[in-house]
């Protein structure tokens, strides 16, 4: 019998971080998909950030006003992550919202229903939100793209560029 590696053999040259977890280091386009190596990506979202939540709604939403979607994501997700423990359903619904907008970017209507059905529950379960984060209104803006996507409806840039917060 062959001697079995200690490690899978997919993960073998993988990128790993400090802690062994998997990274992968390959540029990005500014949907969030692998480029070959070598290639000129998007900047990326720092894998540590961690901003206070007001700098954190308003760097994701110049994010999303920029068609950046994926990195907006990136930005909620570190929220998410980082943040209090009773706010982890808020900062997952909204990194779940961004996630819809990015299938949406990449032409995925099938992963834009999934996520914008799971963020609109999860910020309608949430309630009223801190910071002034507009969940009813992201509720609104995921339904109004659902019922788009469901009849086939072209949608603007615009369209996927919602308000995070009730401020400008």
């Amino acid at each position: 019998m062959e001697d079995m590696p200690d490690q899978p053999q997919e993960d073998i040259g993988r990128d790993r971080d400090e802690e062994g977890r998997a990274r992968n280091a390959r540029p990005r386009d500014r949907f969030g998909r692998p480029l070959p190596l070598g290639s000129t990506g998007v900047p990326r979202i720092p894998d540590d950030l961690d901003l206070p939540p007001t700098e954190t709604l308003d760097y994701a939403q110049r994010l999303i006003d920029d068609g950046l979607a994926f990195n907006a994501h990136e930005v909620l997700e570190a929220a998410w992550k980082n943040g209090p423990f009773a706010e982890k359903s808020l900062w997952q619904g909204l990194a779940q919202f961004a996630v819809g907008l990015t299938h949406i970017q990449r032409g995925n209507s099938k992963g834009a229903r999934t996520l914008l059905t799971r963020a609109a529950q999860r910020l309608t379960a949430y309630g009223p939100a801190p910071y002034d984060i507009d969940t009813a209104g992201l509720v609104a803006c995921a339904d109004a793209l659902l019922t788009a996507l469901d009849q086939g409806k072209p949608l603007s840039e615009n369209d996927l560029r919602p308000r995070l917060t009730g401020t400008r």
